[in-house]
């Protein structure tokens, strides 16, 4: 590697991992295919490594590829923040903030705290990015994160706020046609509902609820959202923060008695954007919105 790579080919690199061809990553890029074939061309002659190879299913990577991927998506993120920053230069709280969040509470919980911001602000977009991952703060794959345990690093800057309060909860309809449950036991006689995979979160259940067990479970779903969702549709019993519960009538709490977790809440986000308008104003936004919540 006599000089150095442009970053538009580790773009295009990035653009044909996550689509598998060359024609899906040009249409992501708004770029022609021809050159995106250019771009990862020019990629391996640069770096002497076949990255990709093709089969029926398109462009398949290669362990190569693989090993790179984390580095290029490193770049990609820091990119992006570098135009964020750009974008918000000056005093006034205006341009572009990320806001990273699990999916129930990016849904449920952050729009209305970031439509007062966005009334307070006009100027000020967000970039909201629902997962269950933590994403790096440090490598700047998002501004600002909503997190359900607390930040290890020592340079991020983080505050706590009310722990969310988590409950069982079904559908008036479900308990009108299966009853109320009375005791633990009563659940073995119920719909329940609950994650697939084996989680931290479901070990800490079980400590309250020796029935709570992915072979109990008679709807699996990894997904947070699907849960909420099939215990609105009347599928069964599940676990749903209370603050969100609160606003739907129709859900109704279970064995309070019997099973309460509290879920620490912290906002967290790199030091560095302390003295950042757009995200000082949103982190404390988020602070006063969750601590309400």
């Amino acid at each position: 590697m006599a000089q150095e790579i442009g970053w538009e080919l580790y773009r295009s690199f990035l653009a044909v991992l996550s689509s598998g061809s060359l024609s899906g990553a040009a249409r992501s890029l708004a770029i022609t295919q021809p050159t995106v074939g250019r771009h990862i061309s020019a990629l391996e002659k640069s770096l002497g490594l076949p990255l990709f190879t093709r089969s029926q299913a398109g462009l398949l990577p290669t362990e190569a590829a693989l090993s790179l991927r984390p580095y290029a998506e490193s770049m990609s993120s820091t990119a992006a923040a570098l135009r964020r920053a750009a974008e918000s230069h000056g005093g006034a709280v205006k341009g572009t903030v990320r806001i990273s969040a699990s999916e129930v509470v990016g849904a449920e919980v952050l729009p209305p705290i970031l439509a007062r911001l966005r009334a307070e602000h006009p100027q000020l977009r967000v970039e909201l990015v629902l997962t269950n991952r933590v994403q790096d703060l440090v490598r700047r794959e998002a501004d600002i994160a909503v997190r359900m345990t607390p930040p290890k690093q020592e340079v991020l800057l983080a505050k706590r706020v009310d722990a969310a309060t988590l409950g069982l909860y079904a559908h008036q309809d479900y308990l009108k046609q299966h009853g109320v449950p009375r005791s633990l036991s009563d659940l073995e006689h119920h719909s329940l509902i609950g994650f697939d995979e084996e989680t931290p979160f479901l070990r800490a259940a079980r400590r309250s609820i020796p029935q709570w067990s992915r072979d109990a479970f008679c709807l699996r779903t990894d997904s947070d959202l699907a849960q909420l969702a099939l215990i609105r549709a009347g599928c069964g019993i599940g676990v749903c923060q209370v603050r969100i519960a609160r606003r739907d009538l129709s859900l109704v709490r279970v064995l309070s008695r019997h099973f309460e977790m509290k879920l620490e809440t912290w906002i967290t986000m790199h030091e560095d954007l302390r003295s950042s308008p757009r995200c000082k104003v949103t982190f404390d936004a988020l602070v006063r919105g969750l601590g309400k919540a």
